[in-house]
């Protein structure tokens, strides 16, 4: 449980590309609470996230590149029960540091993410299913996880809240639009395990436009988001943030036509980055705006 393999696969740094949900939320939060804050962002970035990737990273058993590993270390049983520990240790710091609705959605959040890649049910090998579901966790369900543990709100305050149920619809589009193209470079050893994702069925170059398609969808969502709830401005400012992405998207697409191979780990990684740094910086700004 201690081996330096595990805590590899555990992929910590991995939860910065899930940051901007976290801060989304926080930019919509009216109830602010630093200390409160500082637990939920700790709880869910350092334990509820590595959680998941430990446990997912044991079933799989991957060989060659996973997000946030080029190449990972074999795997062992300690993962697995370092996996559940952070588990456990999220959900027991989230009744004692924020509320027992925060730490009965972090468990729920857990038992979703667990069913992505355990065997009993391993949600990864049906390409719809397994993109419909995890959107909406790690999109719809996380906006109402950061947004319930900021705030120390009740789950039915934050599902009455036109803002936030636009917020998490929106956070899971924009899920939608990106979890193909991060199975985009495994395409190989996820079919010699049987794990048709969603990817392989579009295929390469069908990914990109897939993504194109809802990233395109999430951006006229966030637009209109940004335009109703606060002022046209912070929509034009939301295009611009974004910007890079789309150039990066557009000279990715342009290499990949030409070579499919460019469609590797490496580039991926690069994309995530800079979306999410993007967005990050974005939000931030948000944040900072509002309370001023």
């Amino acid at each position: 449980m201690l081996s330096r393999s595990s805590w590899l696969h555990l992929r910590i740094p991995f939860s910065y590309f899930l940051l901007p949900i976290f801060l989304f939320s926080l930019s919509l939060s009216p109830n602010l609470n630093s200390v409160r804050l500082l637990w939920v962002f700790l709880i869910i970035h350092f334990l509820l996230y590595p959680a998941s990737n430990g446990f997912n990273s044991y079933f799989d058993k991957d060989e060659k590149s996973i997000g946030g590993l080029k190449n990972p270390p074999p795997v062992n049983k300690g993962l697995y029960y370092l996996a559940l520990l952070f588990d456990l240790l999220a959900v027991a710091l989230g009744v004692i540091k924020v509320s027992w609705t925060f730490a009965i959605m972090l468990f729920i959040y857990g038992l979703a993410s667990k069913a992505y890649s355990h065997p009993s049910v391993r949600l990864k090998k049906f390409p719809l299913a397994g993109w419909v579901i995890t959107g909406v966790f790690q999109g719809f369900f996380t906006v109402l996880i950061c947004y319930t543990g900021i705030n120390d709100f009740k789950i039915e305050t934050v599902i009455s809240s036109r803002i936030i149920l636009a917020a998490g619809v929106l956070a899971t589009v924009m899920l939608w639009a990106n979890y193909p193209m991060t199975q985009i470079y495994q395409h190989e050893e996820d079919a010699s395990r049987g794990d048709i994702t969603l990817s392989i069925k579009l295929g390469v170059m069908g990914t990109f436009y897939f993504t194109a398609a809802f990233f395109g969808l999430a951006t006229v969502g966030f637009i209109f988001f940004f335009w109703k709830f606060f002022s046209f401005n912070y929509a034009l400012l939301f295009l611009a943030a974004l910007s890079p992405v789309a150039i990066y998207f557009g000279y990715w697409f342009l290499k990949v036509r030409g070579d499919l191979s460019k469609a590797d780990y490496g580039h991926t990684m690069w994309l995530n980055f800079i979306s999410a740094t993007c967005l990050n910086i974005f939000f931030i700004y948000l944040f900072l705006e509002s309370w001023h």
